[in-house]
């Protein structure tokens, strides 16, 4: 097999020090101020910028770049009609008889049901599939590896990029979510990964009151003593 062909390295300017803390604090603030949206305006969002933030999505990285995902972006009424009925049907049947008492217990505070009017309300909604297997030029199939990582990892991207733009999300996981392959037209052999659902809240949005964990709670520093010189 011969070697993917390379290109000089582009994209990362030399920055100092005192301006890469100042690019990280104000993305942290920003992405900081993310939260999932239950509550949605019918205001529109142009197709435009969704198209740049799969773009975005797209760039993310993957096994062997073998970009193991699909999305589906939905905006028309009756398709969205569609999706909110079956999604209201499954979560019906999870609240009502697949969930743990423990589980139940968990979701509480966060106020959740089987009802889900954002899935109507809100301008857009996105499919991501999970490919775990693709095909050549030849139609040959081929495997993709760690293909449910390579989804997260764009998946993740796709809400930052979002949020950027000034929208917001809700990450939707109906169990089972089959439904999406018909609905939305999608091979068999394609996982529906999450339903992410994408518009601006709406003026009277609520969310609940919640923090965060601490830096020191999520990570761990094994790093060499800063006040050393560096060799």
């Amino acid at each position: 097999m011969s070697a993917t062909p390379s290109r000089p390295l582009a994209g990362y300017p030399a920055v100092g020090p005192e301006e890469m803390r100042a690019r990280a604090r104000a993305f942290c603030e920003q992405i900081s101020r993310r939260r999932t949206v239950r509550d949605y305006s019918d205001r529109p969002v142009p197709r435009a910028v969704i198209e740049d933030c799969l773009r975005a999505a797209g760039s993310a990285p993957s096994g062997a770049n073998l970009q193991p995902w699909h999305f589906v972006a939905v905006s028309a009424p009756a398709v969205k009609r569609e999706i909110r009925l079956a999604a209201e049907a499954e979560e019906r049947e999870f609240y009502q008889h697949r969930a743990s008492e423990e589980w139940l217990e968990a979701l509480a505070p966060l106020g959740t049901g089987p009802e889900k009017p954002f899935l109507e309300t809100a301008p857009w909604l996105i499919g991501i599939f999970e490919q775990r297997w693709g095909y050549d030029a030849a139609g040959a199939k081929v495997k993709h590896y760690y293909p449910k990582e390579s989804v997260g990892i764009a998946t993740g991207l796709l809400i930052a990029a979002l949020h950027q733009a000034g929208l917001a999300t809700l990450t939707h996981t109906p169990s089972p979510m089959k439904f999406l392959n018909r609905i939305m037209g999608r091979p068999p052999e394609e996982r529906p990964f999450l339903l992410l659902v994408a518009g601006h809240p709406a003026a009277d949005a609520r969310v609940p009151d919640i923090g965060r964990k601490s830096l020191g709670e999520i990570a761990t520093f094994l790093a060499a003593d800063e006040s050393q010189p560096k060799s």
